[in-house]
């Protein structure tokens, strides 16, 4: 049985690879400031894409994209927010992307969701 945070983990690490092979550049994984996180922060072209990503294991309750609720996107706004104000970089373009992660024990199979949400009738 794989723990949580370790599945969690594996998950993150294979979206990693995943975006790399398409040919985003990871910039940062795991950031934080106080209780704001953000996944994965990657550049895709000119393009700044925040990227929460979600694994579950086969057969479990939900699919990862249930977890991106509008509470989650909010969430992930505010993240975002502070990530631009801390590196001065509201002038870049940015959006919100998505990564699922099945594993199913042998493999970890994933799904990438491009701008996932905007930001049209947030109240943030």
């Amino acid at each position: 049985m794989v723990p949580t945070r370790l599945r969690g983990d594996k998950g993150e690490e294979a979206a990693a690879r995943f975006l790399r092979k398409r040919g985003m550049k990871v910039l940062e994984r795991n950031w934080r400031f106080r209780q704001w996180e953000l996944d994965i922060i990657c550049r895709d072209g000119d393009t700044l894409v925040f990227v929460e990503v979600k694994t579950r294991k086969t057969g479990g309750m939900g699919t990862p994209a249930d977890a991106l609720d509008h509470n989650k996107q909010a969430r992930l706004v505010k993240a975002a927010s502070h990530y631009l104000s801390r590196n001065d970089a509201w002038d870049e373009p940015c959006r919100f992307d998505f990564v699922g992660v099945v594993d199913s024990g042998a493999s970890m199979d994933v799904e990438h969701i491009e701008n996932a949400f905007d930001l049209t009738g947030m109240n943030i």
